[in-house]
């Protein structure tokens, strides 16, 4: 079952399939729904129409990091440090280089 914001994010997504405010809105729901590959789905169509949406960059790639997709995670999360970095967003770098650490930990087989 869908969450009402879920629901809400997809009807406003029908009247502009291009919006990248309400794509990563709805992929970020799905994330917290725990829905990871429909997440990442979305969030790339985001990044995809507006390139310098750092906070969506670290979504996506949480999602692929969720979704076990490593290489691809630590490439997103890579654009989407610079692209923060590009647009003074520290906190959302910040947060970033956490989930890389996140990475690293796991290839080195400390973590999940």
């Amino acid at each position: 079952m869908e969450s009402p914001r879920s629901e809400m994010f997809r009807k406003l997504l029908q009247r502009d399939e291009r919006n990248p405010m309400v794509l990563y809105s709805l992929g970020n729901e799905l994330f917290k729904e725990g829905r990871y590959a429909e997440a990442r789905d979305y969030l790339r169509r985001a990044v995809e129409y507006k390139p310098d949406y750092s906070v969506a960059y670290r979504t996506l790639g949480r999602a692929h990091f969720e979704l076990g997709e490593d290489d691809e995670a630590r490439r997103v999360f890579d654009e989407g440090r610079k692209v923060a970095e590009a647009n003074g967003d520290l906190q959302t770098a910040k947060e970033i280089d956490v989930f890389k650490r996140r990475l690293e930990k796991r290839r080195a087989g400390e973590g999940p």
